[in-house]
């Protein structure tokens, strides 16, 4: 009998938290609230103002921005822009790219295969946090990159989050003309 009385204060207590975290809490008398309420309104300050939807159980963490379930890296934020080419004395870009700070990029460099082609910008690497780079179907998502390396024809693709404002070049090594390299202003 002793187990049996045991086990079912057991159940009863365990029980207790559930019915108190699911019972409403218990509205303040208005006569006292209303005297409490004198004094600590010369004490309050906005930090212990609350919205009225504070009622409800869901807290909703809407920022600055709605960027819907998935996130920034959403397919519907990600915003495609004009490919790079590389090809011995064809011009890298067609001209100069703006970048919105925290906008969601994908851009493809494409090789013709005419030479070993390298596109190289530390700086510009380091102003953005790639997501991933596709080639062939294979997804590298790198801590870092300096440059990409084309050895034959092909395409890589980039996708990234552009992060710190400024003025930002990628340019095939060792060229010095204004066409073999690609302007990125991030604002």
């Amino acid at each position: 009998m002793t187990k049996l009385l045991t086990a079912l204060l057991l159940m009863l207590g365990l029980a207790a938290p559930v019915h108190a975290q699911e019972a409403p809490a218990p509205k303040p008398d208005t006569a006292a609230a209303q005297t409490e309420g004198d004094d600590a309104a010369e004490e309050e300050d906005d930090d212990n103002a609350e919205p009225e939807a504070a009622e409800e159980a869901v807290h909703d963490a809407k920022g600055k921005f709605d960027y819907g379930f998935s996130g920034v890296l959403a397919r519907d934020n990600r915003t495609v822009i004009a490919p790079l080419m590389l090809g011995s004395g064809k011009p890298v870009a067609t001209a100069e790219y703006t970048l919105k700070s925290g906008g969601y990029y994908r851009m493809d460099i494409t090789a013709d295969g005419t030479g070993e082609m390298a596109l190289s910008g530390g700086d510009f690497f380091r102003a953005i946090w790639i997501n991933e780079i596709v080639i062939n179907d294979i997804e590298i998502r790198p801590m870092g990159v300096h440059s990409l390396e084309f050895d034959d024809a092909g395409t890589a693709t980039i996708s990234f989050v552009a992060m710190v404002p400024g003025r930002y070049t990628l340019s095939i090594p060792g060229s010095s003309g204004d066409t073999q390299r690609a302007v990125f202003n991030i604002q």
